[in-house]
């Protein structure tokens, strides 16, 4: 097996004392000092994230809407220029390759951000598919960086940064989900109005050569805002309690958009994209479903442990879960079967031989207020 791979800020990140970890075959940070301290810094202030594994795909051509209609399991075509959309890469079967995040630049230029560990297969997957049309792909991802600003301090954080500018919509009024071209110190930039913290935040990209210059001045005019860079872990916690589903834990192949809780990602009435046969064929209203579980006292469930029905039986897996550092009680995701996944059904959960009451909730468990 080869090392990790480090980003373009590997030695920002160890300067300031980072721990490391290999996360889809990147040295990724998953702290700088605790946990605790960045996830708070995100609810409260702002938190910036190095993103620079996630894997970047560009579609262009006359037809590119169409190719990705086919190739995704959303509708792209209508997207309009400056919007962003959550969509799946569908295996053949149903099942989910990858979720991504679809940005429109322009009438004929998609641009597709992916997991790094499914780097390979979403390459292969758009290879393949735009084979017939009049569409190009290109991996962009050895050529830029990706940073993410979240926090309710995300705006006043640009807006403070020196050489950083955007163009046309003024980043506070950026929708959510939009995107607006920008510059930093000469640099084009792309700034989003996404992210993976269920916070308001932006999403930069940014050419490798200008990676390090703005990381440093995001720091310098967010340290005073109380923004401090984040690390994985608390990238973690926060996902989980905004309810957004992680590839490896909550999606694979052998779960199909509606198991998840994303059968509105899907454009069913499409004529035709890949997996949709195989989602009709799966029909499966059996297969577990995706809940939300919350219990009391400090003991959590952690991915893998049993779910346990009424009588003890094994129901279901504890896909993620922590102690809520916002909401102070354990929180979890899981996959059940159907029959007890309705709201306020009481389960449990086998933590270490012990059942931990948990009730079935709905997601998310923790929504920001606007």
């Amino acid at each position: 097996m080869s090392d990790p791979r480090s980003t373009v800020l590997h030695h920002r990140h160890a300067a300031l004392g980072a721990s490391f970890t290999d996360f889809g075959g990147w040295l990724m940070p998953v702290r700088y000092t605790s946990d605790l301290a960045e996830h708070h810094a995100v609810r409260t202030a702002a938190g910036l994230f190095d993103i620079s594994h996630m894997a970047e795909f560009e579609v262009t051509g006359s037809v590119a809407g169409e190719c990705l209609d086919a190739a995704l399991a959303s509708r792209l075509s209508t997207l309009a220029v400056g919007k962003a959309k959550y969509s799946l890469v569908l295996a053949d079967d149903g099942g989910i390759i990858d979720d991504v995040i679809v940005y429109r630049l322009a009438e004929e230029r998609f641009l597709i951000i992916a997991n790094a560990g499914n780097r390979a297969a979403v390459w292969a997957a758009l290879q393949e598919r735009a084979e017939g049309w009049d569409a190009q792909v290109r991996d962009l991802t050895d050529d830029y960086a990706l940073l993410a600003v979240q926090g309710p301090a995300a705006v006043s954080v640009l807006a403070a940064t020196t050489g950083l500018s955007a163009a046309g919509v003024a980043l506070a009024e950026t929708a959510y989900y939009a995107w607006t071209a920008g510059e930093f110190a000469g640099a084009p930039l792309l700034i989003a109005r996404t992210g993976y913290t269920g916070e308001d935040g932006f999403e930069l990209m940014v050419p490798v050569g200008a990676a390090e210059a703005l990381w440093d001045a995001l720091l310098t005019a967010g340290e005073p805002l109380g923004l401090v860079p984040a690390g994985l872990a608390s990238r973690d916690t926060l996902r989980l309690e905004a309810g957004m589903p992680l590839y490896g834990h909550e999606l694979s192949r052998d779960v199909t958009p509606a198991q998840a809780g994303l059968g509105r990602v899907v454009a069913a009435d499409k004529s035709t994209f890949v997996g949709r046969d195989g989602l009709a064929a799966r029909g499966a209203a059996s297969a577990p479903v995706l809940v939300g579980l919350v219990s009391t006292g400090r003991r959590a469930g952690r991915a893998g442990y049993s779910v346990l029905g009424p009588d003890e039986e094994r129901i279901g897996e504890v896909t993620s879960g922590a102690l809520s550092p916002t909401l102070g009680h354990p929180i979890a995701l899981a996959y059940v079967a159907p029959e007890h996944a309705a709201v306020g059904t009481e389960l449990g959960i086998d933590v270490r031989g012990t059942r931990i009451p948990a009730t079935v909730t709905p997601l998310p468990f923790y929504r920001r207020k606007k």
